[in-house]
């Protein structure tokens, strides 16, 4: 009778984890979709019902979210607290969680969300936007720094191990700005210099994003301001452009960052990888497909485990993996008395997110097989035992190998930027954003199709050296399917 009522719990407890099978966002669809149409009010009332998110596993997620709502709303004062309890947590997270052998029986979903590397970089981005329109421009320019710094301390842990994601920069450019407005003008063009060498040695490899054109003119006429004559040669060869004076402007400078749509969203991913033998006690799982070939040393293991992993034909693995949301939009303008000065693109979070994702899975893979390995050895000893109990440790592998699907879900899909010379007073401004027309993308939003462009009429008051604003377009297509 005991036997039979393990058999029930265990089975029971299978069921449990086989009914949380859905992803994150699908379990906060009305949240999602209310962001995504704009009504912010809803969104935060939502938030402010599910308080106590903020103090259970997923409680990172909730302070990113309702920090970026807060800052939408205009409250950054608000939005400053939520980043900071999130920079806080994951500080604590470190210190705190960490990795043991009991982990290898559990979703990875039922433990505290730690947060993808971007994710919490990002932060930091967001709180300088808030700081600068808190008119706190020191702080602002800590947190810009606080980005790159954060970036060194990840990739210092991953050492020789692969990751992309080494320096942001955006960020550079950021920092760059806020020097310019406080007048500190050679640390602005090494600010500015430093993101043209991200994007030139980086970026452009790895995300295949070139550097802004305004970030070069601010390169040159950083050069020409304080003097650096040789440098100022340098890049002009460097960039094939020559400085113009024209670039000057007595007046304001509008610096306008333009986000657009949505980040993407994680999913699941079965990826099966086949062991084939190797020398001198190492295994190499690989997928062809995916182009992943993984060489796990046996001699890492004790015997009894590398017996294990020598028994595995193959392994099924069930991994994250990001389902991109095509924005409304392809391009952006601004119109002031007839210029036009395009919005350009400076940070492709939906690339870097595949990114960062991509390389933390194949860090992550070996341990993934050893977590295999340990499941399936603990399986085969119980069926030896009792076929009925080995039937529901089989149905308690399958329902916690499962991914975790959390992720920062109310990140823009990408950032551009722009420099636009105001005039002392009062300016009127036109943000002129053109659709996509392509596919199910556009079948699938409730926006009329016969628009190819909307308009953003936009007000500012020159009465200082430089004016930030920032605009969010939400318009996004739904998740795609897994793209390779």
């Amino acid at each position: 009778m005991k036997k039979n009522s393990n058999v029930v719990w265990l089975s029971l407890f299978a069921i449990l984890f086989f009914s949380a099978c859905a992803t994150y966002y699908q379990k906060r669809i009305s949240f999602q979709n209310d962001f995504a149409a704009g009504n912010l009010s809803k969104a935060k009332s939502f938030l402010e019902k599910n308080e106590k998110a903020a103090e259970n596993k997923d409680r990172l997620l909730y302070f990113f979210d309702r920090g970026v709502v807060e800052q939408m709303l205009g409250n950054y004062s608000e939005s400053n607290e939520y980043f900071e309890k999130a920079y806080i947590f994951h500080q604590d997270y470190k210190k705190n969680f960490s990795s043991d052998l009991g982990t290898y029986f559990v979703n990875p979903m039922a433990k505290p969300y730690e947060g993808e590397d971007f994710e919490v970089v990002l932060v930091h981005f967001y709180k300088a936007l808030n700081y600068i329109y808190l008119n706190e421009m020191n702080s602002a320019l800590i947190e810009a720094r606080r980005i790159n710094i954060q970036l060194n301390e990840f990739n210092t842990k991953y050492e020789d191990k692969k990751n992309r994601y080494k320096v942001d920069a955006f960020s550079h450019i950021l920092m760059g700005l806020i020097f310019e407005a406080q007048r500190e003008y050679n640390d602005a063009f090494i600010a500015y210099r430093n993101a043209y060498e991200a994007y030139r040695d980086v970026y452009q490899e790895h995300f295949n994003l070139k550097a802004p054109e305004q970030l070069k003119k601010d390169v040159l006429r950083m050069a020409k301001k304080i003097g650096f004559i040789n440098e100022l040669s340098f890049f002009e060869k460097e960039f094939s452009m020559q400085y113009n004076q024209s670039w000057e402007n007595e007046g304001s400078d509008l610096i306008f960052f333009w986000l657009n749509g949505l980040g993407p969203v994680k999913g699941e991913f079965s990826l099966t990888l086949t062991k084939v033998k190797g020398k001198g006690g190492v295994l190499t799982f690989t997928n062809e497909n995916e182009g992943i070939s993984l060489p796990v040393p046996t001699g890492n293991y004790s015997p009894e485990k590398a017996a294990q992993l020598n028994d595995l034909g193959f392994v099924r693995l069930a991994i994250p993996k990001y389902r991109s949301r095509i924005p409304y939009y392809k391009s952006a303008t601004i119109i002031l008395e007839g210029n036009k000065f395009p919005l350009e693109k400076a940070e492709d979070i939906n690339q870097i997110a595949r990114s960062t994702l991509q390389d933390r899975s194949v860090r992550e893979l070996g341990q993934a097989i050893g977590r295999l390995a340990l499941k399936q050895a603990t399986e085969a000893v119980a069926r030896e035992q009792n076929q009925d109990i080995g039937a529901a440790i089989s149905l308690i592998n399958a329902a916690t190998e499962k991914a975790d699907t959390r992720n920062w879900q109310t990140l823009p899909y990408s950032i551009s930027y722009q420099r636009i010379p105001l005039k002392r007073g009062e300016n009127k401004l036109k943000l002129v954003t053109e659709n996509r027309v392509f596919g199910n993308v556009i079948d699938s939003l409730s926006l009329g199709l016969a628009r190819v462009s909307d308009t953003v009429n936009l007000e500012f008051d020159a009465n200082k050296s430089m004016i930030f604003s920032t605009y969010h377009s939400l318009q996004s297509g739904p998740p795609q399917d897994f793209i390779r």
